[in-house]
């Protein structure tokens, strides 16, 4: 019997932790750790950004290739082949990449009672806890969705023929741009709840 591949899971377990704590020490200082701050933020405000522009061009393209597949369909009869796949693919990007925009937003499923109601060192215990959640299974999603990406880029999507990997690449990059915005709303809380979280 195999055992268990666990490296993985100390990785990013490892550099969950110090994330939170570089995050806790970034966060709680003046000088060069104010610095830092805002180089992360200056990061996030670029990548989070960046994510929201691919985003809404992988929404677009879904559109487009949606509405290309009906009038293809309907008006002369002959479906096209490609517009299939490359709504399901662009609607996988843009859902992994919407992922760090609302994790930078904090529009995530969240504890906003235990947050409300928690004051001080409980409050940042549940901040950091949360980062920590956050951060744990988007470095999991990194880790597998990359080697996913490797393992399928002999494939050829069907209709598309390009390789497999282009989907899901869409793993490992929301995740990255994901970590990115969780970092970035620990360091920049804002306290207003989100009526829309979901």
């Amino acid at each position: 019997m195999n055992a268990m591949n666990l490296q993985p899971l100390l990785v990013v377990g490892v550099a969950t932790v110090l994330a939170v704590v570089l995050a806790l020490w970034v966060r709680s200082g003046n000088g060069p750790r104010a610095a830092l701050r805002h180089a992360i933020l200056g990061l996030d405000r670029f990548s989070t950004g960046f994510a929201t522009a691919l985003a809404c061009l992988a929404l677009a393209i879904a559109f487009f290739a949606g509405f290309w597949q009906v009038i293809a369909r309907f008006a002369t009869s002959t479906p096209a082949v490609w517009s299939e796949a490359l709504v399901r693919t662009a609607l996988i990007w843009m859902a992994f990449l919407g992922v760090a925009v609302a994790l930078r937003a904090g529009a995530l499923v969240s504890i906003d009672v235990a947050h409300r109601l928690s004051r001080g060192t409980a409050r940042r215990a549940i901040e950091a806890a949360a980062l920590a959640a956050s951060l744990s299974l988007l470095g999991i999603m990194f880790w597998f969705g990359w080697l996913m990406t490797q393992r399928v880029q002999f494939q050829e999507m069907a209709g598309l023929e390009v390789s497999m990997s282009w989907g899901y690449a869409a793993i490992p990059f929301g995740a990255a741009f994901g970590m990115v915005g969780a970092v970035a709303h620990f360091l920049d809380w804002r306290g207003e709840e989100l009526e829309a979280a979901v």
